[in-house]
């Protein structure tokens, strides 16, 4: 659905029909029997190391294009990607050699949180979806990374039965993959929630690991999962109520117009190709995993950007201290 969250008069987003729950193909594998934070990296920018990375910096934007990609394979990089992209490769690659050369107290920072869950809701739509349509999440899936590896490690997937349009349209079955049958045969998205939350649980986040949420865009907690915990009559989850808009830190970290934010600009900007069936909240989610690790792989220090505060959408700026995700629990009813 991430490519129609663009577009605000159009539908939402949808999945496609993969197997129930865990890919059983992805295997779970903790990023190690300790919890390690980021190390805090060299702050005063009077250190003359700052001088070098700012020489480099100046060599490295009168580089061509050839010669950046010559020089991201002599050191082993991907050399993908449009020359913006490379540029800041190369960049972030060299700022970190010499920040972990320099610094005593330790490496420069690496990574926020141990783990970064992708989430990217299906939900029902129309062709023309009428004035105060009620988006209901048809498929609930996550993806979830190893920051210190920088690999996706583990997957949920589930469908969702819907409560107010229990049928679902022919343009939403089209555009998602999700047949009648498959919502039919699933549970209601508290029973689907409760087994998220167990699924999370399970894997220690937010208690033996730090964690945060990331998103394609602001609408898949601040739209669908706030309409659907109402319609649901369940509190918004806390542990939910911030997350890693991934549009907005790309676009920062790579100097980008918002126009380049939508999820095939954002891959083919960095050379990759989307994998699987558009719409499927699973795929969508992959992707947008292979943007975060390659974001991660360039030097993005991925961090929490927005939240969720008495039901309104808000940013959350740089100079806020870190935060992770809330431990999972179920929320309390409405009622």
């Amino acid at each position: 659905m991430s490519e129609q969250k663009e577009n605000k008069d159009v539908n939402v987003k949808m999945s496609e029909n993969e197997e129930k729950r865990v890919d059983s193909n992805v295997k779970w594998r903790p990023a190690g029997e300790t919890t390690s934070p980021a190390s805090e990296s060299i702050q005063d920018f009077s250190h003359p190391v700052y001088k070098e990375i700012a020489v480099a910096n100046g060599h490295i934007n009168r580089m061509t294009r050839d010669e950046l990609r010559t020089k991201l394979a002599e050191l082993s990089l991907d050399t993908r990607g449009v020359k913006d992209v490379m540029k800041k490769r190369l960049k972030s690659h060299y700022k970190r050699q010499k920040l972990q050369q320099t610094a005593t107290e330790g490496a420069a920072a690496d990574a926020y949180y141990d783990f970064i869950c992708v989430v990217d809701f299906e939900a029902t739509c129309e062709e023309l979806n009428p004035p105060g349509f009620m988006h209901e999440i048809i498929e609930f899936p996550m993806v979830l990374i190893d920051t210190h590896t920088r690999k996706i490690v583990d997957t949920f997937q589930e469908y969702v039965k819907p409560e107010l349009n229990p049928q679902l349209s022919d343009f939403c079955v089209s555009l998602t993959g999700i047949t009648q049958k498959m919502v039919d045969d699933a549970d209601p998205f508290p029973v689907v929630l409760q087994r998220v939350v167990e699924w999370l649980q399970n894997r220690e986040l937010g208690t033996k690991y730090k964690y945060a949420f990331l998103t394609d865009g602001a609408w898949d907690m601040s739209k669908f999962l706030n309409i659907q915990c109402r319609i649901s009559r369940i509190k918004y989850p806390q542990f939910a109520k911030k997350w890693i808009n991934i549009r907005k830190s790309y676009r920062n970290f790579y100097k980008l117009p918002k126009t380049h934010t939508n999820l095939r600009s954002m891959l083919e900007r960095l050379g990759l190709t989307y994998e699987g069936r558009p719409h499927s909240g699973l795929d969508d989610s992959r992707n947008i995993g292979r943007i975060a690790v390659r974001m991660l792989q360039d030097g993005c220090e991925l961090r929490v950007n927005e939240r969720m505060h008495s039901g309104k959408l808000l940013s959350v700026p740089s100079s806020a201290p870190v935060e992770g995700a809330d431990p999972p629990r179920i929320p309390r009813s409405r009622d």
